[in-house]
């Protein structure tokens, strides 16, 4: 099948799939874009090759109708249980885990992060959960898939390739700027005794700088958290209190001022809100739109 990207465009080509206009683009340096029975999702090589079980989905391949369709994640969009349930099962089936053990994180764009053991297996999806305000998830146990839901934040992938540890944190601006990442690299050293020289990221999908305007009070919080060198890399002055602001190279910034090798960090360039006949952006359907799902798991031997 085909594989990706080029710039802030996802380009693929889906043969039959609700006729979508989209086409094919070679081989990307840090991202594959995969089909399996109708379903399209994108997972990270620098994971890949660890044998990590990982992804982005895309809007492909589920049964959700309208501006739901087709592959909605969320069962808090208005959309038929049923419905996000199938997605659920298409999903899991394509890339290669369990969709009963999933656990889903409570996003409230804060840096609270939850420990995941064999006793969370199912929540959020089989089981009510009671993992509430958490934006990351952790975990040491192999088979036990972790998902978190965008629609325009960044979702930021870690594995420690040495002690077998996976973790996902959901950062939107609030979350980015509160350095969410930061929490999870010490979590994973205080309570895995990771090396940060082991630790491996993949920075994914997400609104891009130029998509992404935010007002003043939110550029002077970025201005507060980071190096003026930075701040100036990640943050364009329009005028008149409207700025541009690119939320991939501020959680780069998160990673490598915590700790970890640049050689261990995978960004991508594509941007949810380019691409919304493959890819859910609250920003350019004004909210009328499903949730993706980022996942990873350790596999299980």
């Amino acid at each position: 099948m085909a594989y990706l990207v080029i710039s802030k465009m996802l380009l693929i080509i889906v043969e039959g799939i609700d006729n979508m206009n989209i086409k094919y683009m070679n081989e990307s340096k840090t991202t594959k874009l995969h089909q399996k029975d109708g379903v399209v999702y994108i997972s990270f090589d620098i994971l890949d090759k660890y044998g990590v079980v990982n992804g982005f989905s895309t809007r492909v391949g589920g049964v959700s109708k309208g501006h739901l369709s087709s592959m909605n994640l969320s069962f808090h969009r208005g959309d038929d249980d049923s419905n996000v349930m199938e997605n659920h099962k298409r999903l899991a089936a394509a890339a290669g885990y369990d969709y009963k053990k999933l656990v889903f994180s409570d996003q409230v764009h804060e840096t609270s992060i939850y420990r995941v053991t064999e006793k969370d297996m199912g929540k959020g999806i089989m089981v009510r959960s009671d993992i509430t305000a958490i934006d990351g998830l952790i975990t040491d146990v192999p088979g036990i898939p972790l998902m978190t839901f965008y629609a325009d934040c960044v979702p930021v992938y870690f594995y420690d390739k040495v002690k077998k540890v996976a973790a996902m944190n959901h950062s939107g601006w609030k979350g980015t700027v509160k350095n969410i990442s930061r929490h999870m690299i010490e979590m994973m050293v205080a309570e895995y005794q990771s090396a940060l020289s082991d630790i491996i990221c993949a920075i994914g999908p997400s609104i891009c700088q130029s998509c992404y305007e935010v007002s003043e009070d939110v550029a002077v919080q970025f201005m507060a958290a980071y190096r003026k060198d930075e701040y100036e890399a990640m943050i364009i002055d329009k005028g008149n209190g409207k700025y541009q602001l690119d939320l991939h190279k501020a959680n780069y910034y998160n990673l490598v001022n915590s700790g970890i090798q640049d050689c261990n960090i995978a960004i991508t360039d594509i941007c949810t809100c380019c691409n919304p006949d493959i890819l859910f952006s609250h920003r350019a359907s004004h909210g009328m739109r499903g949730n993706l799902g980022g996942f990873i798991m350790i596999p299980e031997q």
